[in-house]
């Protein structure tokens, strides 16, 4: 399949999503280095009270468990819409080679799904944020990451 084919079935999934009142108007699919369509995804969030459960996190999921894999090098992800900062931090550590994208941020923002004030937060301040993060003195905080450095048999990541 082409790059616009992928794209046209993300866009029939989002809308299948919607008609089936599932979830919200989203929807991804990962296809492997070959071009073989390997998972795909539909927003759930509200279908499984979940927040994380976007398209492009249910579609990173499911072929992580087909590849039996926790990177997806050499995938391909293509989505009805520009990922949010949620789904970007996911297709990082996913290590997808590439993302194509039909909708845009604004189009989705138009669409009564706005991002932008969480792109503003992660600029902020922790205490100026909406939500204030706190940082607490733990004497033992370097605790986890220095047993994991002298660990022998660990999955490096």
């Amino acid at each position: 399949m082409k790059h616009i084919d992928y794209l046209n079935h993300t866009i029939r999934l989002a809308m299948e999503n919607v008609e089936s009142h599932h979830g919200g108007p989203f929807a991804a699919i990962i296809a492997d280095k070959n071009g073989q369509m390997v998972s795909y995804g539909q927003n759930k969030v509200t279908s499984f009270n979940d927040p994380t459960a976007h398209a492009e996190i249910q579609a990173i999921r499911k072929a992580c468990e087909k590849l039996q894999s926790f990177q997806l090098s050499g995938c391909i992800l293509y989505t009805s819409c520009e990922p949010c900062p949620m789904c970007l931090g996911a297709i990082y550590w996913a290590r997808v080679e590439k993302v194509y994208y039909a909708a845009d941020q604004k189009l989705a923002a138009a669409g009564g799904f706005d991002d932008q004030f969480i792109y503003e937060e992660i600029n902020k301040e922790h205490k100026a944020r909406q939500i204030p993060f706190h940082a607490i003195e733990v004497q033992d905080k370097n605790l986890p990451f220095e047993k994991w450095a002298v660990m022998d048999q660990k999955v490096e990541y």
